[in-house]
């Protein structure tokens, strides 16, 4: 075996590469993986017109999607893939359209079949640089499927016709 099977870092970024492929939500928002590694996802969006709430500033479901997609990343990147059991997020401070946001994800406890990641997502670029706008915990529980060399789940086409 060579070095970098034995790299939990590039283990983990193998993973978060194939799951990103498969993401079409993360990728039809605009998601960018920025850093992963062992226990830890960085992702990062921009917010849209599109994202914006009646009052104005970003909905709070989109803020929610980067976190749960920051901790996806997280916690999959051993090769087993893993879900999301529960997930509760506190808002900080609102978003608005032209915002980059980025979400970075930490594993604070991990066992074989279960995880606890807290996710921080900061505003990158605006009026206030790294303000944090938001802070999520996932607790994950593992499959035991493996996230490389496995068949995906079926996927639907936007015509709502699932794929092979």
């Amino acid at each position: 075996m060579s070095d970098a099977e034995h790299d939990p870092d590039a283990l983990a970024r193998r993973c978060a590469a194939v799951m990103y492929e498969a993401d079409a939500a993360s990728q039809g928002l605009g998601m960018e993986i920025v850093d992963v590694a062992a226990g830890r996802a960085t992702v990062r969006m921009a917010v849209t017109a599109r994202m914006l709430n009646g009052h104005g500033i970003g909905h709070g479901g989109y803020t929610f999607m980067l976190a749960d997609s920051a901790f996806a990343f997280a916690c999959n990147g051993y090769d087993v893939a893993t879900v999301a059991a529960s997930c509760d997020i506190v808002f900080v401070s609102p978003t608005r359209a032209g915002d980059v946001l980025e979400a970075t994800a930490v594993e604070r406890h991990r066992t074989s079949r279960r995880g606890v990641y807290d996710v921080t997502v900061v505003r990158v670029s605006g009026d206030t640089p790294r303000d944090v706008v938001a802070e999520f915990r996932g607790v994950s529980r593992s499959t035991r499927e493996p996230v490389l060399d496995r068949t995906p789940i079926r996927a639907h086409t936007d015509e709502g016709t699932p794929t092979p």
